[in-house]
């Protein structure tokens, strides 16, 4: 249950976050409206997955207020109050690393530099999985609206690019911290697996994604772009969960 509530408030909070720096002014309301409903589902999801946990462990009040603002914020976004829209959507990806956060296991005696990594966990995860279904669903929105311009589809893409590379650079120090601790957990060759298909499918896989739809726009050609970039979802989606079911097993997120 964790895991899948991690992945949630993650995927939320990346998402909101991609939708927040997309320009009104570029792109069509819908695409805010729709995708707010999105962020509705997931939160949905989580907060049941929080208010039905008979032990009580999670924070049910995060998810639950998120669901009831991503649903305003769609209202507010179909009668096109951008002004009021875009600072709900912010306030949803605000919620989903809260939460992230609030259900985070830190040990009990660590470190400044430990403590910020598993802070910075959840923002590189968050972000890697966000980014790239962000652009994803934008560059599915340009079959609706096919005179958009495509600057903010250069953005998010970009934003993906970063975001890859700042998760590459979370996931390599906590690896090399799980090393330093000589846990154990990196001897068994199921692990070991599981490591590389967590490198090469949720970094360089995604990072190569990344170049291939930045390549595709310079055409440039949406329908193709998109192509790829569902590709790109599968393979952060892979690494992330991946990344989430060996941090289970070690001493620090990988």
């Amino acid at each position: 249950m964790l895991v899948l509530l991690q992945f949630l408030y993650r995927l939320s909070f990346g998402l909101a976050f991609a939708m927040a720096i997309t320009s009104p002014k570029q792109v069509t309301s819908g695409f805010f409206r729709n995708h707010l409903y999105v962020l509705l589902g997931l939160n949905v999801l989580a907060a049941a997955v929080a208010w039905t946990d008979e032990a009580g462990r999670f924070t049910a009040w995060i998810p639950t207020t998120a669901a009831i603002v991503s649903y305003v914020g769609a209202v507010l976004w179909l009668y096109e109050m951008h002004h009021v829209g875009r600072p709900a959507i912010g306030v949803v990806g605000l919620l989903g690393l809260l939460g992230a956060w609030q259900e985070t296991l830190l040990p009990t005696s660590t470190t400044f530099s430990e403590q910020l990594l598993f802070r910075l966990d959840p923002v590189a995860g968050g972000l890697t999985l966000g980014m790239t279904i962000g652009a994803m669903l934008l560059g599915h929105w340009y079959l609706n609206a096919p005179g958009m311009k495509l600057e903010p589809l250069k953005q998010l893409v970009l934003g993906m690019a970063a975001a890859i590379a700042f998760r590459a650079v979370v996931s390599g120090v906590g690896l090399a911290f799980t090393v330093a601790s000589d846990s154990g957990a990196l001897e068994t060759g199921v692990f070991q697996a599981m490591l590389a298909l967590r490198w090469l499918a949720g970094i360089v896989g995604s990072l190569v994604v990344a170049g291939m739809t930045w390549q595709t726009l310079k055409i440039p050609n949406t329908q193709s772009a998109t192509g790829i970039l569902y590709v790109g979802v599968i393979t952060t989606f892979l690494g992330e969960l991946t990344a989430q079911l060996l941090s289970q097993r070690t001493p620090f997120p990988l």
